[in-house]
């Protein structure tokens, strides 16, 4: 019998583990969809600097971590134009999406895509925002069945991307 996923915030101490599985995705990325930015690889320096600067959420089957994301306080350098976001008090960003490769498809990302939107509500913010690759290894499609909606489209750094937001219900 296979045990529940469960999902809560990753402790320092899985910062190997939340390395290790980045890596594997970014790996399985490449393979996929060749060099490309998804092909970074974080150190756990930079892993462990992560976790201190925002909220980390893991899905979690028994001991092994099968997937993460990361929520922080949305803010922006000056010269990036968010006027695409609706205005509100509070927002947090999403990024790091990551699932194990061997759990694609299984509704991972989908239930921590749940659990950062819970978890934005209980700290009072009212939206979260996120940016996809405009490219086929993009996860548009995956944000639009989780609720959110696109917004706008930028380039950052020679970057094609695209916008979403989730707005929180009254």
């Amino acid at each position: 019998m296979t045990s529940e996923i469960s999902i809560s915030v990753a402790k320092r101490t899985e910062a190997g583990a939340l390395t290790a599985l980045r890596s594997a995705v970014a790996q399985d990325m490449t393979r996929r969809f060749g060099e490309g930015h998804w092909s970074a690889q974080p150190t756990r320096t930079e892993v462990v600097r992560q976790l201190r600067a925002s909220q980390v959420l893991v899905a979690r089957r028994d001991d092994e971590i099968l997937g993460t994301v990361r929520l922080m306080r949305a803010s922006f350098p000056a010269d990036i134009d968010t006027r695409a976001f609706t205005p509100v008090a509070e927002a947090f960003y999403v990024l790091g999406l990551a699932v194990a490769p061997h759990c694609r498809g299984a509704g991972i990302g989908r239930q921590l895509m749940e659990a950062a939107k819970e978890a934005a509500r209980a700290r009072g913010a009212q939206a979260l925002w996120l940016d996809a690759y405009e490219h086929r290894a993009g996860a548009g499609d995956f944000y639009l069945k989780c609720g959110f909606r696109m917004v706008g489209r930028t380039n950052l750094r020679d970057l094609p991307l695209l916008w979403f937001e989730w707005l929180a219900a009254g």
